[in-house]
């Protein structure tokens, strides 16, 4: 197998993993929500697996800048494959939207707030759970 195919496999597999976590975490969180009346219509499963992708994808750069040994091909599976997949800009874009449209601006406000700034808050946590400072 040429190394093109297998860098392909890599993300593809990553990718798959990746995705179906996101649906499992992001409904299991936004179904709590729900349950315990936290902010109706907020979307909170999308921010807790951003959030937790952020983190992921901190903690695996600063793993990999430690650990220089990991091949490309995990890299890709892991980083671009998984935690592309994981992570959700698409959705976090449209229930933004849906806030805005339904009026709720505080809603809008601190989505894109606290998408921003606890992704941001993750990925420095990460690395730094990895021994890495930026």
């Amino acid at each position: 197998m040429s190394q093109y195919w297998l860098n392909i496999f890599a993300v593809a597999a990553g990718s798959a993993l990746g995705g179906v976590l996101r649906y499992w975490v992001s409904t299991a969180v936004q179904h709590q929500a729900e349950k315990w009346r936290a902010w109706r219509g907020f979307p909170w499963g999308t921010l807790v697996v951003n959030v937790t992708g952020a983190i992921l994808a901190g903690l695996l750069i600063g793993l990999s800048v430690r650990l220089a040994a990991w091949s490309a091909e995990l890299q890709l599976l892991l980083l671009i494959g998984f935690c592309g997949s994981y992570t959700t800009v698409s959705s976090f874009a449209l229930q933004t939207l849906a806030l805005g449209r339904s009026g709720n601006w505080l809603g809008v406000a601190a989505n894109l707030l606290g998408s921003l700034l606890l992704c941001l808050l993750g990925v420095y946590l990460g690395r730094t759970l990895a021994g890495v400072w930026l």
